[in-house]
């Protein structure tokens, strides 16, 4: 049942490169994943998956190793890599929160005007498998996510239609903002006609990001004052 509430903005975060960094456990459990199921490799560095989905990936992967893109081809890889992911997460390279992201997190969860959730390419299985490992799973109720679509662009009346489902109020576009580090989270925004916030703690520059006009950019989210400023139209 949704829980009505007084919210009037909507943020909605990407989760790698915008929230967290796991060192690549997502990319060794895709790869690993491949060569239990199918018995075959891919290095998926050829692959220019940042700000795509996993689903869109599984398909650029299928293409590139000769595999029938079908849905049981798909189903059975995706299942694979969420059995192998919460083992990458745990046992690889430490990864962390990034800079401001638990300040921000915690600020906005406090505050009655404001309702948080996801928008990213993580299968949703995923996306909570990596924000628990990184304890900032809670703070999201509500999310759209790879199982709604491959392409990103469609995420956003996803996301739109389950933040009205959970908070029995309708956010604008005007008053969304997506959050993320890739010029596809900011072409995602712009579809819907939400708002953008761009940081630089990914693979892309201030200055590649800026490029796609953003509503901002930051370098990251050290300073939480000057990401609200945005988002309170200071």
């Amino acid at each position: 049942m949704a829980k009505k509430t007084s919210a009037k903005k909507l943020i909605l975060w990407d989760i790698d490169g915008t929230l967290i960094v796991s060192h690549g456990a997502g990319v060794r459990a895709m790869e690993l994943a491949l060569t239990k199921r199918f018995g075959v490799t891919c290095d998926l560095r050829q692959i220019d998956w940042a700000g795509r989905t996993d689903s869109w990936i599984t398909g650029a992967v299928f293409q590139r190793v000769g595999l029938p893109d079908t849905p049981q081809n798909a189903h059975a890889y995706l299942e694979a890599y969420l059995e192998m992911l919460p083992t990458e997460l745990r046992d690889g390279p430490q990864g962390r929160v990034l800079p401001g992201v638990f300040e921000l997190l915690e600020t906005l969860h406090h505050r009655k005007d404001v309702a948080q959730g996801l928008l990213t390419g993580n299968l949703r299985r995923g996306a909570e498998f990596k924000l628990t490992h990184y304890k900032v799973w809670h703070y999201f109720e509500f999310g759209a996510f790879a199982d709604d679509s491959p392409q990103r662009n469609d995420l956003g009346p996803h996301a739109l239609r389950r933040a009205k489902e959970q908070h029995a109020v309708e956010f604008p576009p005007a008053d969304t903002f997506i959050i993320g580090d890739t010029p596809h989270d900011i072409e995602c925004g712009k579809v819907i006609g939400a708002k953008t916030i761009a940081v630089a703690t990914g693979k892309y520059s201030v200055a590649e990001l800026q490029a796609h006009a953003p509503t901002a950019v930051f370098e990251d989210f050290a300073d939480t004052a000057a990401f609200l400023r945005v988002v309170d139209g200071i």
